[in-house]
């Protein structure tokens, strides 16, 4: 394949008229194919990448259901979505096997191109703090525990990419350390959930933690005299940090300003959406509990914040209308969130060898297609 007459985007230079070339499924500086798509007009960006989201169109990742799965890889692939890493709930120990089951099985039964490509596992919780449980279900919070990990990851097929952790909890220091000196030593760890202060989180990421759950929320706020999970993750280059733009969780002053903070070598974009997403407004559920969607609001009962009813492209055209510069928002959602859970030698950017995903995007943002190979 060969597409022509595009904005094309590169990582270090931004967007630049330029050729690209597929062969085989890959990226190439040539093609023996003979179908050329005419991108005049258009931005060509990577295939984005969501590696926080439990759900869409009427479906949730912890139901374990293939054909659930299904459809909200066909959903997220229509967004320009092409590699997924769903997030799981805090849940029975049970649940979470089954769910691990079911995604290994997807994986290894999945060959539309019509679909987001399954590429991880993200487990948000059980391992949390129940001060900031969040839209998280207290009754199976339980302390962090390597036996548990293994179970999941054997039962995924050695999908799990992430782990949130409260490291302020019960063996959370013992656990970062036996995870990061153990054959899960791949599994990035992340803080999240958690009311630690800054020394804590500190010291989880000098054993081996590098990345933050849903940042500002689910943990203290940043202050001038307590800096909290925020001020740690800035004072340790390696960290990525994720953050939701969808005009709710975090006000737009707040995303300039960790943009500033971070730069767009550190922030990885997600949706963390949930089941309403793609639906009308009414009730629906996320771990186990009723959630009202009204807009773009989803709250449980009692107002707490349940995820979004936003997909990451449009949090990526969030973050620009918020003053986000398109390259970086770009950047933020596609090789960032890759090289954050280690798929970035496949996924996430245009360059010779990798897997040819690509979206054409109009001058206004919109959608023109998707390709995924």
């Amino acid at each position: 394949m060969k597409i022509i007459n595009g904005l094309v985007f590169h990582e270090k230079r931004g967007f630049i008229p330029d050729t690209l070339y597929t062969e085989n499924g890959v990226f190439s500086d040539y093609t023996t194919d003979n179908e050329v798509i005419d991108a005049n007009g258009c931005y060509v960006i990577p295939g984005l990448i969501d590696i926080h989201f439990h759900g869409c169109v009427n479906h949730d990742f912890c139901d374990a259901s293939l054909e659930g799965l299904e459809a909200m890889a066909k959903y997220e692939y229509a967004q320009g979505i092409t590699s997924i890493c769903p997030a799981s709930m805090t849940l029975p120990k049970e649940t979470i096997t089954a769910i691990c089951n079911n995604a290994r099985t997807f994986f290894q039964q999945q060959n539309q191109t019509d679909t987001a490509r399954l590429i991880g596992i993200n487990l948000e919780g059980p391992f949390i703090a129940y001060e900031k449980r969040g839209a998280q279900n207290p009754d199976y919070i339980i302390p962090a525990n390597c036996d548990a990990l293994n179970t999941w990851q054997e039962a995924s097929g050695g999908l799990v990419k992430l782990i949130t952790l409260a490291p302020e909890t019960a063996g959370a220091m013992d656990f970062i350390k036996q995870v990061k000196s153990s054959s899960l030593t791949d599994i990035r760890i992340s803080l999240g959930h958690t009311a630690c202060d800054y020394d804590t989180a500190m010291n989880a990421f000098k054993h081996g933690a590098n990345h933050v759950t849903h940042l500002f929320n689910g943990m203290p706020d940043l202050t001038h005299r307590t800096p909290s999970v925020v001020g740690a993750a800035f004072d340790t280059p390696d960290c990525f940090v994720e953050m939701i733009c969808d005009g709710v969780h975090i006000h737009p002053s707040v995303i300039r300003a960790a943009f500033s903070m971070f730069t767009d070598e550190r922030i990885v974009l997600i949706s963390d959406s949930m089941m309403a997403t793609g639906m009308p407004d009414g009730m629906y559920a996320l771990g186990g509990q009723d959630v009202n969607v009204n807009g773009i609001h989803a709250t449980l009962q009692d107002g707490t914040l349940a995820g979004s009813v936003t997909n990451l492209a449009d949090c990526m055209r969030t973050a620009v209308h918020m003053g986000i510069p398109l390259s970086s928002a770009v950047k933020c959602a596609t090789i960032n969130p890759a090289r954050s859970i280690g798929m970035d030698d496949k996924y996430g950017s245009l360059k010779l060898g990798k897997v040819a995903d690509f979206v054409l995007l109009n001058p206004d943002l919109s959608l023109r297609q998707v390709f995924r190979s």
